[in-house]
């Protein structure tokens, strides 16, 4: 009789943190499988995230987000590195906008040198106005500090995830777990454990389909261990497995992208001091050079919350007009938002649930980004704890050649490579400068979505939106993946885009029968 795969470790959740869990385990010796319930990893909070890493000095002493932020703050470099996605160490500027906020700026400072952040300085008027002119001339005082940057969380999520199937992880995207079931040894073998041991059976639920035609199946994945960073659904996700956590609430941001037009207009994250709850609303240069405002910080009480509101709107531009006077919500060209998960005392749970071999990694709010490969590696020690055993691979691959971006290269490079390969000479974003090359490699690297597509590419990103390249990207899903255009979704699920419909009865055959031609609805 054929046995049942068992995999060593089963991660639950492909966000930025689940990513970069089991790209730091495909070093080893293992058994790897990670179930994500999006059409693509990164599409929950990751993608929702400001992308923003840390300088070391937010997370208070004593904590884990404290220690982590600061760990996870020097790894990204050789991250970005080896798998090619967008980073740059751009540094922030922490400003007071009242007085009682010195001593708050004074208390991050001692907080980073205690950590050994380097650089953090304050920076007085003059200094202000010589190297970020358009803040509000209001803002006297900045604590700066140079070791923070910006990234494309949802890049990290997709090259993480890459990296790691490279190396033997196998991913199933569009399964969400509905239940976890501890059992004995079933007689089946992993890799990596020291002993034989109970085994976790998690059964997941896969949706998809067609136009209106939806099919589920149910698919039973059998591991020796389990990591849990199921994001919102963390919780949910413990109590299948009888491992219950403290409470966690959902904490929502909204962030509103701005027109090119403002390229420039800082050079630095712009913080205002910090909050119990939150690092405030901010100033974003995001990684590609556009300028991001927000986040909103507010408490909901539903899962799937992602709606922008125009309150929250009036909040964002309200506030942000005290730090860069010359923001108008008119620049506004795209919005979204993202949930975070808060736990009791507002600290990262990481840590193995008594029921064992199950790890939890819970409260992953800000700045959880910035932590994730540091919380990787934490992970893998609490999993070596239990037992796994983390045996080296002599050949693992740590890294990914990096993408052609066509609108980044000079004039001479793109002629080149135009007249190497004739993919490149068609333009399928113009706001963007975005290729039909780019496209289709980003295909090739797992595009499967439309927004995995702009997430990839940053097509569909610009000021149109989408309003030019959409079915041109749509053409190129559909012939590169062998699907139909009513099969392409914006982010996976029921998103269709199109649907398609019966001919008219004037156009029928001259059998009378109904034509199958699909024909698109916008």
């Amino acid at each position: 009789m054929t046995r049942q795969k068992v995999y060593d470790v089963a991660v639950i959740g492909g966000g930025v943190v689940g990513c970069a869990i089991l790209r730091e385990l495909s070093r080893y010796r293992l058994r790897l499988v990670l179930l994500e319930k999006e059409a693509e990893v990164g599409f929950g909070t990751s993608k929702s995230n400001s992308g923003i890493i840390h300088a070391g000095h937010h997370g208070a002493a004593g904590t884990l987000k404290g220690r982590l932020e600061w760990e996870g703050n020097q790894m990204w470099d050789q991250l970005a590195a080896e798998l090619g996605f967008g980073f740059r160490r751009c540094g922030e500027l922490t400003v007071a906008l009242r007085p009682e906020d010195l001593p708050v700026l004074q208390q991050l400072k001692e907080q980073g040198e205690a950590r050994g952040v380097p650089g953090l300085a304050f920076w007085d008027k003059e200094t202000i106005r010589r190297e970020e002119p358009n803040l509000h001339p209001a803002i006297e005082v900045a604590l700066y500090a140079p070791t923070s940057g910006v990234v494309n969380p949802y890049e990290a999520c997709f090259t993480l995830a890459q990296n790691a199937a490279m190396n033997g992880a196998e991913l199933l995207l569009e399964h969400e777990v509905v239940s976890i079931t501890k059992v004995e040894d079933r007689d089946v073998d992993g890799n990596g454990d020291t002993g034989n041991g109970p085994l976790f059976v998690i059964r997941a639920r896969r949706q998809g389909g067609e136009g209106e035609a939806e099919r589920v199946r149910v698919r039973e994945v059998v591991a020796r261990y389990v990591v849990n960073a199921a994001g919102t659904a963390v919780a949910q996700v413990a109590a299948m497995a009888g491992a219950a956590l403290p409470p966690i609430i959902w904490r929502k941001g909204e962030e509103y992208l701005l027109d090119k037009r403002l390229v420039g207009i800082v050079k630095r994250t712009i913080f205002p001091c910090p909050t119990p709850t939150s690092k405030g609303i901010l100033v974003i240069p995001t990684c590609d050079g556009t300028i991001m405002v927000g986040p909103t910080a507010h408490e909901t009480r539903h899962s799937d919350d992602r709606a922008t509101t125009f309150d929250g709107f009036s909040e964002v531009f309200a506030f942000v007009q005290k730090l860069v006077p010359a923001i108008s919500p008119r620049d506004c060209i795209a919005q979204f938002a993202g949930l975070r998960t808060v736990a009791e005392g507002e600290d990262f749970i990481i840590e193995t649930a008594p029921i064992g071999r199950f790890v939890q990694v819970a409260g992953i709010q800000s700045p959880g980004l910035t932590a994730a490969p540091a919380i990787a590696r934490m992970v893998a020690s609490l999993l070596e704890d239990e037992g796994l055993r983390l045996t080296e691979k002599d050949d693992f691959r740590p890294t990914l050649p990096p993408p052609v971006r066509f609108g980044q290269l000079s004039p001479e490079e793109q002629a080149a490579l135009a007249a190497a390969h004739p993919e490149y000479r068609c333009i399928v974003c113009r706001c963007e400068n975005v290729t039909e090359g780019e496209i289709v490699a980003a295909i090739k690297a797992g595009a499967r979505t439309l927004d995995g597509l702009k997430f990839r590419t940053r097509a569909g990103m610009g000021r149109c939106q989408g309003g030019f390249c959409t079915t041109r990207c749509m053409e190129l899903l559909s012939r590169e993946l062998g699907i139909p255009m009513t099969a392409i979704t914006k982010r996976g699920g029921g998103s269709w885009i199109v649907t398609g419909r019966p001919v008219p009865v004037g156009d029928q055959g001259a059998e009378g029968e109904m034509s199958s031609a699909n024909h698109m609805r916008m």
